[in-house]
């Protein structure tokens, strides 16, 4: 077991229809994607070529920023909002394709861009996945 899948299975309180494995899945591709985006950011400081990364830099810093308020409401449900949940899904979805975007036009020549641009496209799916299990 996971610390997401055992904290959710302490949950003192019914979950509802939410499906736990999805649930499970987008918090850890979130806290994934987030610990990503802040790692690739802090290797594009570090390139020679810095003033040219600046759009990827912005776009992990705010990705990462997305990705963990995303993780933080997903983990959170007494008083759970459906609403606010799939607003944060979404935008979380829309953050994580921009940056997969972004850090993609520069995988070919930073590593740390091509190893971002893959954990952003695994949480936007995760992303997507529980939206449409939300219905």
């Amino acid at each position: 077991m996971t610390t997401v899948k055992d904290m959710l299975a302490t949950y003192p309180a019914d979950l509802g229809e939410i499906d736990r494995t999805k649930l499970t899945r987008c918090i850890e591709e979130c806290v994934a994607c987030a610990q990503a985006c802040t790692a690739c950011a802090d290797a594009c400081l570090s390139e020679g070529m810095v003033g040219e990364l600046t759009k990827c830099i912005r776009t992990d810093m705010d990705c990462a920023d997305i990705c963990t308020a995303t993780a933080s409401v997903l983990s959170r449900h007494t008083g759970y909002d459906a609403n606010v949940t799939r607003a944060m899904l979404q935008a979380c979805a829309t953050a994580c394709k921009a940056c997969a975007d972004e850090c993609g036009a520069h995988a070919d020549q930073h590593e740390h861009c091509r190893l971002c641009a893959e954990a952003c496209r695994s949480c936007l799916g995760a992303c997507e996945e529980l939206l449409g299990a939300l219905g």
